[in-house]
């Protein structure tokens, strides 16, 4: 199955590789325009990688909404107490799971999409490679083979993907465009605590909130509720607004 889905997006990055080549041999053609040839060079490419489609990369949600958007990343730690907190209070979540993540406990998970006010599964990948790393083979594996095994679990495809590091390039979306990714999740601010609890910041309407299953999560989402409820921003469910945003069809 990996054959036709790594041939489409090679067939695409031809496509944008090209466009934006042709492109650029318009803006040169005349002598001397050299000074005024690059921006007019970056309007093209950036045309050309909208003429293929490729799915955006999100940091941030434009809206005039007063919301934050809270994505959790991995799955390996179960804390029940975290599970309470999001079905208790209702806060809508973006888990991006990784399948061996979930695999051993999926229920935690079900049961949290079956309870939880918009909490949907997403798509991090098989074994949370570097997608800019590998080849097209390698990034079908990761990409569409973690999308299968999450609709296989879930009942439903993931639409979003989190690039693990957050690495990224074209390629990646192009590969991710061919497994049915819509956009790639990046994030605003990291409130997990690894070695030591990082600083609070003071969070917009509009921004991502990262976060890790991690032993740490129950504290760690305390101070991201808490730092959306001292801007005066609700959590609120990420796609709709991806959608309100035009940043996805």
């Amino acid at each position: 199955m990996w054959r036709s889905r790594a041939v489409l997006a090679a067939l695409a990055s031809l496509s944008l590789t090209v466009g934006a080549a042709q492109a650029a041999d318009a803006v040169g053609s005349s002598e001397g325009a050299a000074p005024a040839a690059a921006p007019a060079t970056a309007q093209a490419a950036a045309a050309g990688s909208r003429a293929v489609g490729l799915p955006p990369v999100v940091s941030h949600v434009p809206t005039s909404e007063k919301v934050v958007f809270i994505t959790i990343d991995d799955g390996w730690a179960h804390d029940p107490a975290v599970a309470r907190t999001l079905v208790d209070q209702r806060v809508p979540a973006s888990l991006f799971l990784l399948p061996g993540a979930f695999s051993y406990d999926a229920q935690y998970f079900t049961g949290l999409v079956a309870q939880g006010r918009s909490v949907n599964v997403e798509n991090h990948t098989v074994n949370h490679s570097d997608l800019t790393t590998l080849d097209a083979a390698g990034k079908d594996t990761e990409v569409c083979g973690a999308g299968e095994q999450l609709a296989a679990a879930f009942g439903r495809e993931p639409k979003l993907l989190r690039p693990p590091y957050g690495a990224v390039n074209d390629d990646v979306r192009l590969a991710a465009k061919a497994c049915g990714v819509k956009a790639l999740i990046t994030w605003t601010h990291d409130f997990t605590t690894w070695s030591e609890t990082p600083a609070t910041p003071r969070l917009n309407a509009g921004d991502i909130v990262l976060l890790h299953f991690t032993p740490t999560l129950g504290a760690d989402l305390k101070r991201a509720l808490d730092a959306a409820k001292a801007a005066g921003l609700k959590p609120a469910a990420l796609m709709p607004h991806l959608k309100s945003a035009g940043l996805v069809p």
